[in-house]
């Protein structure tokens, strides 16, 4: 019982991350309307948290750039962000969002590689069960494979595994200091989110930065403190629990989303979607009725 009870905190704190990331789309789409492309409003989220931070937490500055480990943690940060947020505001919703949560799936291999937490047969039957509802959801009629079709198609795949080898990262290197944990993860969306914009505009594919408008200003400020307390529960909560426990409860995200973006209209809940997408969280169901 006091084991439980002493979860609970790191357990809120990841379902506190899954609602935000799980309604982030919104100001995404809302941005995204008003001329600002989602790199770019990434970009801008991040740089404008990252200098919050460094006033902040400016003791930890040091070790954040001093600590090679981080610069690891960075990246992974920053390729989640770019991928997800990008794939969630230029893609259907529900199906951007399964595909991400195919992190449970590369949670498996990255806990035993990083961890030491060897995949038990459970979790090998979880990981096929995952892997057929996303063969469903990726399936279409007259396709020969379930293989990813479209740009956010595959930025969600890409933020998935990301996400999972950032959870993977906060669990192994919980002994460093949490405000250097936020610097990094923070430095790494901002400078990351910076470069594939840059890249991807003179690439021509998207456009320079439009000239600020005020409209902008209320969904900037709603993502970067959505952003920031959502960064401190993953950390919180992420350090505390299991890998494989940290990719079940972040699951919820997938309900939070769907739901939302259907009562919206953001999103189309097809036959095979659905039941892809009930074997994905079946399959993290499996797990809460084994612990």
């Amino acid at each position: 019982m006091r084991q439980n009870a002493s979860a609970a905190p790191a357990v809120l704190a990841l379902l506190l991350n899954a609602t935000v990331w799980g309604l982030s789309w919104l100001p995404f789409k809302a941005l995204a309307a008003r001329g600002l492309h989602p790199l770019w409003t990434t970009a801008a989220v991040f740089t404008a948290s990252l200098a919050l931070l460094l006033w902040t937490q400016r003791g930890h500055v040091r070790q954040a750039l001093a600590d090679r480990r981080l610069w690891w943690l960075a990246l992974a940060a920053g390729c989640t962000n770019v991928g997800f947020n990008w794939a969630v505001t230029v893609g259907d919703v529900v199906r951007v969002v399964l595909l991400f949560y195919l992190m449970p799936v590369w949670s498996v291999g990255l806990a035993w590689w990083l961890l030491g937490e060897a995949p038990t047969r459970m979790a090998l039957l979880r990981l096929v069960l995952a892997l057929a509802g996303v063969a469903l959801v990726l399936g279409r009629p007259g396709m020969p494979w379930p293989v990813p079709e479209s740009l956010s198609d595959w930025l969600a795949l890409a933020a998935g595994a990301s996400f999972a080898l950032t959870n993977a990262l906060l669990r192994r290197w919980r002994d460093t200091p949490s405000g250097a944990r936020a610097l990094a993860m923070f430095g790494g969306g901002a400078v990351t989110a910076s470069a594939v914009a840059l890249g991807a505009t003179a690439l021509g594919l998207t456009g320079a930065v439009p000239t600020p408008t005020s409209a902008w200003l209320p969904w900037l400020a709603l993502l970067m403190a959505g952003f920031l307390a959502s960064n401190l529960a993953l950390q919180y909560g992420a350090a505390r629990l299991p890998a494989q426990t940290t990719a079940l409860i972040m699951l919820s995200e997938v309900v939070i989303a769907s739901a939302a973006a259907v009562a919206l209209g953001a999103a189309r809940l097809e036959a095979a979607t659905l039941l892809g997408g009930l074997l994905i969280v079946g399959a993290a169901l499996l797990a809460v009725a084994r612990r």
